[in-house]
């Protein structure tokens, strides 16, 4: 297991995620990142996700509640913190809901290999220490994952080149510090840089300081 990643990974306990909502996805996502959640980021994920659908740094878990999924979708949760986990599968209320406690740093098993229409990594990116070169593995180790037509899609939050207002500053500067972020240097070219190395078809629009990304045709 990544020591370093779980540093991102550890702020998630079950009374951080009862205020996840409210202070990320509610008053952060609009007032520091300028990118709200539901006129942004729901409709971009509502877009992207299919039928067999791998969830990558679950949080709550509100993006996939908030889907309104087709009973036939099936949904797999991989996240290395426990109460993530255990709060997203909870949240989302499907008997069928498959569950992994896996850093994203290392391959995941044989049996997921061509498995999945969609994955997503929505605000999982700048939680992870390194360089988006570094991050690029992440890509590498889930790219195997995906169906021949399948999209790889998510949002990060993008570092100091970006021109954060006063309250993103300060939070990018206490996250940061505390290791809830490793975002200080990642950029738009960064990113295009790390999911070209892994897709042919790459797309990254930025709306406020969140780049939205999707990578497809898995480059083998």
């Amino acid at each position: 297991m990544n020591a370093s990643s779980e540093a991102g990974a550890a702020v998630y306990s079950p009374l951080t995620l009862k205020l996840y909502d409210t202070w990320v996805l509610g008053i952060s996502n609009r007032f520091a990142w300028q990118c709200p959640t539901r006129e942004v980021l729901q409709p971009f994920f509502d877009r992207q996700v299919g039928r067999h659908h791998l969830d990558v740094g679950v949080g709550t878990g509100y993006y996939l509640a908030n889907a309104n999924l087709p009973d036939t979708t099936q949904v797999t949760l991989l996240d290395l913190n426990t109460s993530s986990l255990q709060a997203a599968s909870q949240r989302l209320g499907r008997k069928d809901t498959q569950t992994l406690q896996h850093d994203v740093f290392l391959p995941l098993g044989a049996k997921q290999v061509g498995r999945y229409d969609s994955i997503s990594l929505f605000y999982l990116l700048h939680c992870l220490p390194g360089t988006m070169t570094d991050k690029a593995t992440v890509f590498a180790n889930l790219k195997p994952c995906l169906k021949p037509n399948g999209v790889l899609f998510g949002a990060t939050i993008l570092g100091d080149a970006v021109a954060h207002n006063g309250f993103g500053r300060k939070l990018m500067a206490i996250y940061n510090k505390k290791g809830i972020f490793g975002n200080r240097s990642d950029t738009v070219e960064g990113l295009r840089s790390a999911l070209a190395l892994h897709f042919a078809d790459v797309h990254i629009e930025v709306r406020g300081k969140v780049a939205l990304f999707s990578g497809r045709s898995p480059i083998q």
